[in-house]
């Protein structure tokens, strides 16, 4: 079965993927031709938010579908600003698990820590001891739902998903979030999305409106949901080049 993180992978130029995941993956950069070029816009997104997160004071980050490691991988970010820093990753792939394992090793003050398991079980990734080990939840965590969220359809109620994770955590936490989105170029998207359904691989683009609910009441920091490549403030021609939305919120 096609898996995204090794789409992923693949569209970055990795050589963990198989042939369901390439096959795919390839039917994507056919309708899509600049998908590697979104892939990684995605990604540098995942820097730079972390940048922000951790020049705000967070030493605490749950990085759930984190996916195949890539460097900087997030903790090498949030540890190059502040060296103690904790963060937990959570995946349900035994190729990122293996890569994991390998790659995200702690430093000398901070921590690092991997979670098999799935966003659809919040309770699990929050219950778990390697996180309960790592983070303390009364302290501000930034949590991290990049590119994970369309992989969870309506019907599994996703949004009480995130609500539980959002109830989790304690004043001055943040969510971050990107999400392909079809508000760009609908018929192209729903196209892909409708490809990806049949291969049993669950792919849902959300609107922007859409996105904005996964925040809830928390506060939505600037420049509010925006093109991924506008966030903050990337100097690109065409910010809507990259069909994700992206956003940060801080809980009140």
């Amino acid at each position: 079965m096609p898996n995204s993180a090794r789409m992923y992978d693949y569209w970055l130029g990795g050589k963990d993927n198989y042939a369901a995941d390439r096959q795919l993956a390839e039917l994507f950069l056919q309708k899509i031709p600049s998908m590697r070029e979104m892939a990684r816009a995605n990604r540098d997104f995942v820097t730079r938010a972390t940048h922000y997160l951790a020049g705000h004071g967070v030493r605490q980050f749950i990085d759930i579908g984190t996916g195949i490691p890539t460097s900087p991988n997030l903790h090498e970010t949030a540890q190059g600003v502040a060296p103690d820093a904790h963060v937990v990753y959570a995946d349900n792939d035994p190729v990122v698990l293996a890569h994991a394992r390998a790659l995200m090793i702690s430093n000398e003050v901070g921590q690092v820590a991997y979670i098999d398991a799935d966003v659809r079980k919040p309770e699990q990734i929050l219950g778990s001891t390697e996180l309960r080990e790592q983070l303390d939840l009364d302290r501000p965590v930034a949590l991290m739902l990049v590119a994970v969220l369309m992989l969870i359809d309506d019907a599994e109620d996703i949004h009480a998903t995130v609500a539980q994770l959002r109830d989790a955590l304690p004043s001055g936490s943040y969510l971050a979030i990107t999400h392909p989105t079809a508000d760009f170029d609908p018929p192209v998207v729903e196209e892909v999305a409708g490809s990806a359904r049949a291969t049993g691989m669950t792919f849902v683009p959300r609107s922007r409106d859409e996105v904005a609910s996964f925040f809830g009441d928390w506060d939505v920091v600037e420049p509010g949901i925006v093109p991924v490549r506008a966030w903050p403030d990337e100097n690109v021609d065409d910010p809507k080049s990259a069909w994700y939305w992206a956003a940060i919120a801080r809980k009140p």
